[in-house]
């Protein structure tokens, strides 16, 4: 507990315009969330019918411990236009306070952590009340909000978003409900360092210091740390450390003395006083401060239930307190709240070490319940054993500023995308350069995709191949700054101008930022009503290092495009550090993500067009999520877009691109040389490896009969809808076929398939199910080296020798003459 005499301090006389009257409906309505949050908890672990044993769970002691403060933060600080990043663990109190404004129901709470009820930690995509952010993977949402700040200075330097359904739309806060152990993720200070950068404002993160984790009690002086931390970045740092009641005591006679023993107090005896009681309190002052006049006579003059309030009262637990240091804020600048507060404040268990996983016994309930003047049967009454009148509190909730601008989902119009886009084909190029050539053809138009398009990237803009989009469309700042090589006439390719209408927006080196950038962007059309179309880039194999911000986005329904280049062992002379291997998997796996791997420029065009609409689609209105009888894809519902591209050149096909290639482009897959009526052999490749597919068909094709060869543009979408055609077909639509099971139907049952691609084999292996064949996969299993390519698919095994050597195995008969050659 200890601190230092210049922290920022919150005195309830700040509180604006706050009736007495209004402060005592919060006060009861702070009781509630309490009540209702706890039985929340308790119904499911003890009242609702459990068929399968396991502990439901629900954290009702880190619930507690953020009831005042969210009590103030929802019922009168909020404004329509505010966000909220609420702290996992404290989801019950979310559900509470939603069932109280009308917007959650008594069935969903019942159900809480239960089929089809609310969900554990809140969710923008399985809850059904009005959730901002998911959170739940600890950190990620905190960050969330400084990106969405961001995000939302991003579209009013645009100058959009400031009318939204012809009203004048405010700039909104983003704010952050963190439990102070959410401060150990690393993802958080990679967040901060980059909203320093970028000038971050209108954004508050609000820390329930409690000082307990998960398994113990947390060191001293974390406050003090934590505190020179952001005011190092440029945050304002509010500490909420003492009550009402302790700073109307130390103004006391010997109030001085006590503060400085609250001050001095270790964080675990005082956790462990807060557990036994008052009479612990009394003792331990008693021994500690000993016999000195004014404050034993401020200590003696309470009874154990009067200190242990007193000792209680931390500013967290302030609803006064709270509400005055809210409201004191009159800037945008970015302010962090260190709140002291006491896990599982006002439950049978505050204090104790064990909390955190703790549940109130059915004993301790009951007594809770009673202590609640809660009527037995009365549990979900919205307004029951409370002390004010129910059509007071009721008059008093249809005013709350935060529920008063109806549905703050927002909804933005779609942006027209052509049907082509034009290719720059040149007679040998990689996809990587046809991605830039494709953005560059993009900007150079005034049209509203180019200026809706936001591309980002930590600090590989250049290496990505979007130096010549940012040439033409500039980076993103809210101030302008010129190009200081440009301005010093020093030569140089790229021209690196800042300004608010910039459509860049450079990050520093952090995967996890990038992603959580994407996710806060892609979000840009319910959050601020504006649609934004998000493309960032990175290294292929460091898709991992910020890979559970990359799902932490998916989950949340985040809509981008993300350009993974350069990828595997390709990137030949980078070695093992730079070459990706399970990527292609993480690309199937990755709910929300439709990868794509394709090997020429003409596939690339047709399928950056198709993402452009892809991304805009939206499960609500769009057929309600009904997958396609002709691909059984979901295609309707929409989701954010994998493209894994490659800086290997290789030479380019001239065709026209048909209708019905374009399609099979999208679906997954089409055949490059069609099978006859009697193959042998089909090889199946995907991505950067087509040079060696095309060269072992045409080496092999005298030896096999009637070879094909299949490009596969997406793994993903064969895989997703050949699965979802199968569970059709257990349904009873018998008829149900995917794109890959057309495309293998006139295969004969002793043909067999090679697969091979840049990657890890089992993303195609799957392919000898699909009709019965035997399938050879090719992949990469181990870490990568340096190298040229040709070392490096010979000694992984995904040349063409390779590929013939499988085939001459898969597919017995006389040796294929060329094996040798290769």
């Amino acid at each position: 507990m200890s601190g230092e005499e210049d922290v920022a301090m919150a005195s309830p006389s700040l509180v604006r315009d706050l009736p007495i009257k209004d402060l005592a409906i919060l006060a009861e309505l702070e009781r509630k969330v309490l009540w209702l949050a706890t039985w929340t908890i308790h119904h499911a672990n003890h009242l609702r019918d459990n068929s399968d044993g396991l502990k439901v769970g629900g954290h009702q002691a880190s619930s507690a411990s953020l009831a005042t403060i969210m009590t103030a933060l929802y019922f009168h600080s909020l404004r329509p236009q505010d966000r909220v990043a609420v702290k996992p663990h404290a989801a019950p109190n979310f559900h509470a306070i939603q069932y109280l404004l009308g917007r959650q129901t008594r069935a969903k709470l019942e159900d809480f952590r239960g089929y089809k009820g609310a969900q554990s930690y809140p969710s923008r995509t399985k809850d059904t009340d009005d959730v901002d952010f998911s959170t739940g993977s600890v950190g990620l949402g905190v960050a969330q909000t400084l990106f969405s700040s961001l995000a939302q200075d991003y579209v009013r330097a645009h100058g959009w978003g400031q009318i939204v359904d012809g009203k004048p739309r405010p700039e909104g806060r983003m704010i952050a409900l963190i439990g102070d152990a959410e401060l150990d993720e690393g993802n958080i200070f990679e967040a901060i360092l980059e909203g320093w950068k970028q000038g971050l404002r209108n954004c508050w993160w609000i820390v329930d210091y409690n000082r307990q984790s998960l398994d113990a009690v947390v060191r001293e002086g974390l406050w003090e740390r934590y505190q020179n931390l952001f005011r190092n970045f440029g945050w304002d740092v509010v500490v909420l450390k003492y009550g009402a009641l302790q700073q109307a005591a130390f103004a006391e006679p010997g109030g001085e003395v006590l503060r400085q023993w609250i001050d001095h107090c270790p964080n675990q005896l005082y956790s462990a006083l807060v557990f036994q009681g008052g009479a612990a309190w009394r003792k331990r002052l008693n021994d500690e401060i000993g016999d000195q006049g004014p404050v034993t006579r401020l200590i003696e003059q309470r009874s154990d239930d009067e200190l242990a309030r007193l000792m209680n009262n931390l500013g967290g637990h302030d609803l006064a307190s709270i509400i005055a240091a809210f409201d004191a804020v009159d800037h945008d600048r970015p302010v962090c709240f260190i709140a002291y507060t006491i896990k599982g404040y006002g439950l049978p268990f505050a204090g104790h070490k064990d909390n955190h996983a703790g549940l109130m016994t059915p004993a301790q309930t009951e007594t809770f319940q009673r202590l609640m003047n809660i009527r037995p049967g009365h549990e979900w009454d919205p307004f029951e054993g409370l002390r004010q009148p129910a059509e007071n509190i009721q008059a008093f909730l249809n005013s709350v500023p935060f529920a008063s601008g109806g549905e703050r989902r927002l909804q933005a119009a779609r942006i027209a995308v052509p049907a082509d886009l034009p290719v720059p084909i040149q007679q040998k190029t990689s996809t990587q350069t046809g991605f830039g050539a494709l953005l560059n053809e993009i900007a150079r138009d005034d049209t509203p995709l180019a200026a809706r398009i936001v591309t980002t990237s930590p600090d590989v803009t250049v290496s990505t191949s979007l130096g010549s989009w940012v040439n033409r469309r500039g980076l993103f700042a809210r101030e302008a700054l010129a190009d200081t090589f440009k301005s010093e006439r020093i030569p140089s390719t790229f021209s690196w101008e800042f300004s608010p209408t910039g459509q860049h927006i450079e990050l520093g080196i952090a995967e996890m930022n990038l992603f959580i950038a994407l996710s806060a962007l892609g979000l840009s059309h319910a959050i601020n009503g504006e649609r934004l179309i998000p493309i960032g880039t990175l290294y292929d194999p460091f898709i991992a290092r910020g890979l559970d911000a990359l799902n932490y986005a998916c989950y949340q329904d985040a809509r981008f495009i993300l350009v993974a280049t350069p990828s595997g062992i390709t990137l030949a002379p980078e070695g093992g550090a730079h070459q990706s291997i399970a990527e292609p998997l993480i690309g199937i796996a990755q709910d929300g993500l439709a990868a794509f791997e394709p090997a020429f420029v003409d596939e690339l065009a047709a399928i950056l067009a198709f993402a452009f609409d892809y991304i805009q689609r939206d499960a609500h209105k769009d057929a309600e999520g009904e997958p396609s009888e002709r691909t059984w894809l979901r295609d309707e519902t929409g989701g954010s877009i994998y493209l894994r591209l490659s800086t290997r050149p290789i030479e380019q096909i001239e065709r026209p691109m048909t209708p019905a290639l374009r399609q099979a482009i999208v679906d997954g897959a089409y055949w490059l040389r069609e099978p006859g009526p009697n193959c042998q052999v089909v090889v199946a490749y995907t991505g950067a490896v087509a040079p060696e597919a095309i060269q072992a068909i045409g080496l092999m094709a005298e030896d096999r009969r009637d070879v094909g060869l299949l490009a596969i543009t997406s793994a993903d979408r064969l895989n997703a809808g050949w699965t979802a055609a199968c569970r059709a077909r257990e349904r009873g639509l018998v008829h149900a076929r995917s794109h890959i099971e057309r495309l293998f139907a006139g295969l004969p049952r002793h043909c067999g398939i090679v697969s091979v691609l840049d990657g890890h084999p089992a993303t195609l292996a799957w392919l000898g199910a699909v009709e019965g064949h035997r399938v050879r996969p090719l992949g990469v299993e181990h870490f990568g080296q340096t190298g040229s390519i040709e070392d490096l698919y010979r000694h992984y095994g995904i040349d063409a020798h390779a590929i013939i050597a499988a085939a001459e195995t898969i597919a017995p008969g006389r040796p294929i003459r060329y094996l040798g050659v290769v």
